[in-house]
C-alpha cells in the first residue's frame, strides 16, 4: 500500500464521435484511480470550445445537464492527483486559452523536468501565469511560437520541453495526441465502435466504451486527428524507451494492458518470482488489498501456500482530516482494513504488499495482525526499496521520508515489527515483466539513477 505516492493523472482524448464528451467522461471514470482531486473535459465543436471542470471526483462533476454543454464531436478529459497546498481549481484541467490562431486545450499526464527554466524565460518575456501547473507552459510556448500553424507551433514547444509527458492537444477542428521521447507514461491508442477513436492512459478505458485497442503511442510520436482522414503519425523525438516501472508494481488498473502487457498477468508473475527468491515456511498467504492481491495470489500459487483474504479492505471510507492524535492516526488504518480473526488467528501469515514507502502504514498492518492472533507476520514485498523520489509524473515523499533511504532491510523489519521482510530485487523484478535489463524501464526510485 502505497503511503503518500501517488499517479498524478490521467488523461482522454476522444475525436470524430457525435457523443464525445460522454464518452469522455465514461473514460475518465475508469481511469479515476490516476488521480481523485479534480477532473476536466474540453469540447470542440468547430466554432469554439466548451470547458467543465472542478475539483472533486467525476461523478461529482460532472452530471447530464452540464454533459449536454459539452457539444462537438471531439473532447479531451482529465483526472488530477495534486499536491497537499496545491488542489486550487486553477490547477484543474483541461487548461484552456485563446490566442492569435483561435482557441486551444490542452490536458498532460507526467511532470517537465525543465519548467522551472522555461517559466523564468517566458515570464522575462511578458507571459503571465496564472497557475502553478507545468502545462501552462506549453499554452505560452505555443502562443508565442513564431510559426503560422498550429501543427508546427506544437512541434516547436514540445522540441523545447524535457522529462516526462503523455499530452493531448485540441483545438476547434483538430486533435494532437504525443508521448515524450522516453515513453515514462502510458499512452495508447483505440479505435471507437461507430466510428471516431479515442487515445487514453490504460487500455481499461476502452473496454469500458466498447473500443478497439489498436496500440501505444510510441515513444517520441505525435499522433495528428483530423476530420475524414486516419490518423497522421509523425516521429517528432527520437525515441529511447524508458517506461515507469511502477505502472506495473501499482499505478495501473489490473485489467489494463500498458507497455505491451497485461498488469494482472505482470503482478501475478512478479509474485511468483518473489516466492522463487525469498520463501519462507508459513500456512497463508494473504494481500495488502487492493494493491497486493495480484502478487499475493502469484506467491500462493508459486509456493503452494494457500491463499486467503485475511484482510478486507471497506471500499466507501474516504479520507479523514481528523487526525490530531495518534490514537487517530490509527484509527484511519483501522477504518480502511481490517482483520478476518477466524482466518489469521494462530496462523503463520505472509503478508503481501506491492510497496513500502514511509513505513507507518506497513508498522499498522503487522500490529494489527499480530492483534488478530497471528502467530507470525511475514513481509514480503513485490517492488524493490523504495530510495528516491521520482520526477516524472508521480508524488512521491522527499528522500528523508522514504524509509528505505535510511535503513536497511533489517532495520525495517524490526521498525514494522514484522518477524522477517523480504523485498523482490530489481534482477526478480526486470524478470518478471520479461527483461532481462533495465533498458527499456526507467527504475530511478530504487537506484537513484535518473533518465532526465
Amino acid at each position: 500500500m502505497l503511503e503518500n505516492m501517488n499517479e498524478k493523472c490521467a488523461v482522454v482524448g476522444i475525436f470524430g464521435h457525435e457523443e464525445a464528451s460522454k464518452l469522455a467522461y465514461f473514460s475518465l471514470h475508469a481511469l479515476q484511480h490516476r488521480g481523485q482531486e479534480a477532473a476536466g473535459i474540453s469540447s470542440a465543436d468547430d466554432k469554439k470550445l466548451h470547458t467543465i471542470k472542478n475539483r472533486g471526483l467525476v461523478t461529482r462533476v460532472f452530471n447530464e445537464d452540464k454533459l449536454k454543454t459539452l457539444k462537438g464531436s471531439s473532447a479531451i478529459g482529465h483526472t488530477r492527483y495534486s499536491t497537499a497546498g496545491d488542489d486550487s481549481i486553477l490547477d484543474a484541467q483541461p487548461v484552456f486559452a485563446r490566442y492569435d490562431l483561435g482557441e486551444m486545450a490542452i490536458v498532460h499526464n507526467g511532470n517537465l523536468t525543465n519548467a522551472e527554466e522555461i517559466r523564468n524565460k517566458l515570464i522575462q518575456r511578458g507571459a503571465i501565469f496564472q497557475t502553478f501547473m507545468d502545462t501552462e507552459n506549453l499554452i505560452h510556448l505555443i502562443a508565442k511560437s513564431e510559426k503560422d500553424k498550429l501543427l508546427d507551433r506544437i512541434i516547436d514547444a514540445v522540441t523545447k520541453i524535457e522529462g516526462a509527458f503523455s499530452l493531448v492537444f485540441l483545438s476547434r477542428t483538430k486533435m494532437f495526441a504525443m508521448r515524450d521521447r522516453h515513453g515514462f507514461r502510458p499512452l495508447s491508442l483505440g479505435k471507437l465502435p461507430n466510428g471516431g477513436y479515442i487515445v487514453a492512459s490504460e487500455t481499461c478505458a476502452f473496454d469500458l466504451v466498447g473500443a478497439e485497442f489498436i496500440r501505444d503511442v510510441k515513444p517520441g510520436e505525435l499522433l495528428i486527428f483530423e476530420e475524414g482522414c486516419e490518423p497522421v503519425s509523425m516521429q517528432i523525438l527520437e525515441p529511447t524507451p524508458k517506461h515507469c516501472i511502477f505502472e506495473y508494481v501499482y499505478f495501473a488498473r489490473p485489467d489494463s494492458n500498458v507497455f505491451g502487457q497485461n498488469v494482472y498477468q505482470t503482478r501475478k508473475e512478479m509474485g511468483k518470482e518473489l516466492a522463487r527468491v525469498k520463501p519462507v515456511d508459513a500456512d497463508i498467504v494473504i494481500p495488502v488489498p487492493d494493491g497486493g492481491v495480484p502478487a499475493a495470489i502469484g506467491y500462493a500459487q508459486e509456493s503452494g501456500i494457500p491463499y486467503e483474504m485475511g484482510i478486507m479492505r471497506n471500499h466507501y471510507v474516504g479520507r479523514t482530516f481528523i487526525e490530531p492524535t495518534q490514537e487517530m492516526r490509527n484509527l484511519k488504518v483501522k477504518m480502511k482494513l481490517s482483520p478476518m480473526v477466524e482466518i489469521i488467528k494462530g496462523k503463520r501469515v505472509v503478508v503481501v504488499d506491492d510497496s513500502i514507502v514511509r513505513g507507518t502504514t506497513s508498522l499498522r498492518i503487522i500490529k494489527m495482525l499480530k492483534e488478530a492472533g497471528a502467530s507470525e507476520v511475514h513481509m514480503r514485498i513485490s517492488s524493490p526499496p523504495t530510495t528516491d523520489p521520482c520526477y516524472y509524473g508521480v508524488d512521491t515523499p522527499d528522500k528523508e521520508h522514504l524509509i528505505a533511504s535510511r535503513m536497511n532491510e533489517d532495520e525495517i523489519c524490526e521498525f514494522i515489527q514484522a518477524d522477517s521482510l523480504a523485498y523482490i530485487d530489481k534482477e526478480a523484478l526486470l524478470k518478471s515483466v520479461g527483461a532481462d535489463k533495465d533498458e527499456n524501464y526507467c527504475t530511478a526510485c530504487f537506484t537513484g539513477k535518473y533518465i532526465v
